[in-house]
């Protein structure tokens, strides 16, 4: 498939706009605990729908929950096979982290293994930390760093990759950018590429857009080392004679 043709230039696609509204959000935290931020796609329950999915994937043994404490009378016993079950659990990479919100769900979740976000906004990364300690134990491990995913190479986070890693309009306001790579190419082009060596060999890379329809992300994603494999149900509608949906979420996994 070819990539399809290129979104029109946004402020969304700026990095002082995303540095603004999450300076923004942390004084709305800082002035009111509850108020964590925006969840996006939330009109279309796009982060419940994605849960479900990877409960299915989990329910299919593809995927591992692990256990938040393995019960044992030893205690050094306990401790070596927690880190048995923790290093078999589900790794998670959450690719422009925000808030940190779908982590923090994943967690609520039950997923225990170890969540990661990135984001290259430092004021996105701060504000993730403030809500995440500001939440109980069970949050502690969550791991937030500063990261841009196409100038920069991973840090020592990346380890030998990630199970699942995480887009939930992080792409679409990629692609809302007038940036050129070193290759002339907007800056979008560059993103599979970049994406690929962060998923393990066997994992999945699970994306949500607003922006793309299923054939279009399919185009963006498929040819490469990533193979469309399922995607997420929403409620469809029709206008013009034409079905579909407001937001679309694709499973692709690498081979």
């Amino acid at each position: 498939m070819t990539a399809p043709t290129h979104l029109d230039p946004s402020e969304l696609g700026t990095k002082s706009y995303w540095d603004a509204a999450y300076t923004t959000e942390r004084q709305n935290f800082a002035a009111n605990t509850d108020d964590e931020g925006t969840i996006w796609f939330s009109d279309a329950g796009a982060e419940e729908r994605m849960l479900a999915f990877l409960d299915d994937l989990s329910d299919e043994g593809h995927l591992n929950k692990g256990d938040a404490a393995v019960e044992n009378t030893h205690e050094e016993s306990r401790e070596k096979e927690g880190a048995e079950e923790r290093q078999n659990s589900t790794r998670f990479l959450d690719l422009g982290t925000g808030n940190g919100h779908l982590l923090f769900a994943l967690r609520e979740e039950a997923w225990h293994g170890e969540l990661v976000g990135v984001d290259y906004s430092a004021q996105s990364i701060t504000l993730a930390t403030s809500i995440r300690d500001a939440k109980d134990t069970s949050f502690s491990d969550i791991a937030f760093h500063e990261w841009d995913i196409l100038s920069q190479p991973p840090g020592t986070w990346l380890a030998s990759g990630f199970d699942v890693v995480l887009d939930k309009g992080t792409f679409d306001a990629i692609c809302l950018s007038q940036d050129m790579d070193a290759q002339g190419r907007r800056i979008c082009e560059g993103y599979r590429e970049r994406v690929e060596p962060l998923v393990k060999k066997g994992g999945r890379f699970l994306i949500t857009s607003c922006n793309w329809t299923e054939e279009e992300l399919r185009g963006w994603f498929g040819g490469g080392e990533l193979a469309f494999e399922g995607k997420v149900r929403y409620p469809s509608f029709t206008f013009g004679g034409k079905s579909g949906s407001s937001v679309v979420t694709l499973c692709f996994r690498r081979g």
